[in-house]
């Protein structure tokens, strides 16, 4: 979308779909001719108005503040806690089942060869989980400043 205004009524503004181009500026124009002729529009263009006459309408480029990029990185660091905190939580019981058995690699038990494979095959998810766990334990302690991040700018002004 493209809007345009003219020198002489700048509260006038003709939205055009499109960019800049002469098709757009044309169409403007055709906008222009239907406030003349329904008397809408407060100039008289005495001197005549041409397409390359409308002055383009550009919004100005909005900056985050320093404020809501801390926002932003909160949020993100929170949704980062939950991702692992899920992860934590849905692997903990199988590794905890397969710590158990870790105990039997140090007894004089024998252990069967399949307890052995299934053991083996258990240790990518107690890898999995003590990983998650720790990188889950060091999330929360950044999340703790995201927190009283948001906190802050939860507070309203009373």
């Amino acid at each position: 979308m493209v809007q345009y205004t003219l020198t002489q009524s700048p509260e006038i503004i003709l939205s055009v779909p499109g960019k800049d181009s002469q098709k757009a500026r044309n169409k403007a124009m055709e906008q222009l001719m239907e406030l003349m002729d329904e008397g809408k529009l407060p100039t008289e263009l005495s001197n005549g108005f041409s397409p390359s006459e409308f002055i383009e309408v550009k919004e100005p480029e909005v900056t985050p503040s320093d404020d809501e990029d801390a926002i932003t990185h909160a949020v993100q660091v929170l949704n980062n806690l939950a991702t692992l905190k899920m992860k934590v939580q849905s692997s903990r019981e199988e590794a905890m089942a397969i710590r158990t058995q870790i105990d039997k690699l140090f007894s004089d038990a024998l252990v069967t060869e399949e307890e052995l494979t299934d053991l083996k095959q258990g240790f990518k998810v107690l890898k999995t989980f003590a990983q998650s766990n720790v990188r889950y334990r060091e999330a929360r302690a950044q999340a703790e400043e995201a927190r009283t991040i948001l906190d802050r700018a939860l507070k309203s002004g009373d």
